[in-house]
């Protein structure tokens, strides 16, 4: 019999599951891509005759052509007239609202096919989400890596019907993936709880009053978890959201509320009425866009929903009215890129299976369409601020030795025109390549019950 000390033990376990089911023959090894032009997602130019040594699922060198060598036994890739740029993040999806694993699959595997490596899922019921972000690590499926939130919102939210197709058997407000929270609450307790998840973060979601709100982050930035809010959580305001420090917060129009006036709970909320934010810098919003510049809050726009609102408003004009126009969200994430607020690019959303293209295409076309951002500074957007609006900065973002190979093989410029981006050849994530000429789309039979 042969015997094995635990941590050999351990440590062969780990192995089997991050390869997966027989993926040690194909596991990643050492590859060199060379003559690349380099869009190396920080914002900078892009860097012509580029080569970049992957060893594994990691960056290992990044350098001019003449001052890299092929190691022996390298797999080499010319990409002489393409270009080579991180892997994109959408920083705001929903895989299991409710639980639909051919649907959430789908999606996956259209995000990594369409370039997204990361993507940021913003609170769902994570005992699906768990196994999706395993498998995927793993290789065992086709999608980006995905880094969850679990929610905490008052007591009065859980009527909502998502939180009950997102717990099923448990009664909403009283799973460790969403809780509710009120004066009585263990905050510290609920954190851990959260925290056992394996949630990047907690997300504060609504009808909490600035004291919960501040407390939560409090604790969960202490037990080291990052805390993702949205921009205004009913009754507190867009300014008392900010006092609690989130690392980011999404819906730019919910900062409109600042002005507005915030509605007593998440099911009073009202349509804002634009007229004083619209056609010129609002100087409310810039103090509320000055402080997110200070504190290093990231925005997480949505500007997809709103355009979604639009158009479903404009095929129905009897039927319910968007919360907020879409010229205002546009003009409020213009006010707060040009203040200096992180924008990045998330979704909230899937697109349908006509699409072939993932939904974060459309969120870049919004940014640089509408909005007014240079296609360098929106997938700058998409690629180092989502990665830290994920909380995964030092792993991802940028194409820089140490980083995680997460990458995009382009055979046209996207800095030229956002919809270059549809030139896309082959996704490299975690070292392992990904060609376009492999993508299945997904169909509507896969799609018709997706969240």
């Amino acid at each position: 019999m042969i015997r094995l000390g635990l941590g050999t033990a351990v440590a062969a376990c780990v192995a089997v599951l991050a390869a997966g089911p027989g993926r040690a023959a194909d596991a990643p090894g050492v590859t060199l891509y060379r003559h690349a032009s380099l869009i190396d997602g920080t914002g900078g130019p892009t860097r012509p005759g580029m080569s970049v040594l992957v060893e594994g699922e990691r960056i290992k060198a990044v350098t001019p052509d003449a001052g890299l060598a092929v190691p022996t036994g390298a797999h080499v890739v010319d990409l002489m007239g393409k270009y080579l740029a991180p892997g994109l993040v959408d920083s705001h999806e929903h895989l299991a609202t409710p639980p639909n694993r051919r649907a959430a699959e789908a999606n996956m595997r259209r995000d990594l096919y369409g370039g997204v490596t990361a993507i940021r899922d913003m609170a769902d019921d994570l005992r699906s989400v768990a196994e999706l972000a395993r498998e995927s690590r793993a290789a065992e499926v086709p999608g980006p890596d995905i880094f969850y939130a679990a929610l905490m919102a008052g007591p009065s939210f859980f009527v909502d019907p998502r939180t009950h197709a997102a717990n099923f058997g448990v009664e909403p407000g009283h799973a460790p993936w969403m809780q509710a929270i009120d004066a009585g609450t263990d905050i510290r307790t609920a954190v851990t709880l959260a925290k056992g998840t394996s949630a990047t973060a907690v997300k504060i979601y609504a009808n909490l009053p600035p004291d919960l709100v501040r407390k939560i982050a409090a604790e969960a930035h202490r037990q080291g978890m990052a805390v993702w809010t949205h921009s205004a959580i009913f009754p507190t305001t867009p300014a008392q959201v900010l006092d609690a420090k989130p690392d980011v917060t999404s819906h730019t129009c919910y900062m409109a509320y600042q002005v507005a006036g915030v509605p007593a709970s998440y099911q009073a909320r009202v349509p804002v009425d634009p007229k004083a934010m619209i056609g010129g810098d609002n100087a409310v919003m810039a103090g509320l866009f000055a402080r997110m510049k200070a504190q290093g809050t990231i925005l997480d726009p949505t500007l997809r929903v709103y355009a979604e609102d639009a158009e479903r408003f404009a095929r129905n004009p009897k039927g319910r009215a968007p919360l907020c126009p879409l010229d205002l969200a546009v003009a409020l994430t213009r006010q707060a890129f040009l203040a200096g607020v992180p924008l990045s690019t998330g979704t909230d959303g899937i697109a349908p299976a006509s699409d072939p293209w993932p939904t974060v295409y459309d969120e870049l076309s919004l940014l640089v369409g509408k909005a007014g951002l240079t296609p360098a500074q929106a997938i700058h957007a998409a690629t180092e601020v989502g990665a830290r609006a994920a909380a995964q900065g030092s792993d991802m973002g940028t194409v820089a030795p140490g980083k995680l190979a997460n990458l995009i093989v382009l055979g046209r410029d996207p800095t030229a025109d956002i919809e270059n981006l549809k030139s896309l050849e082959t996704t490299i994530k975690r070292g392992r390549a990904y060609p376009r000429a492999d993508f299945r789309p997904p169909t509507e039979q896969e799609l018709r019950d997706a969240p």
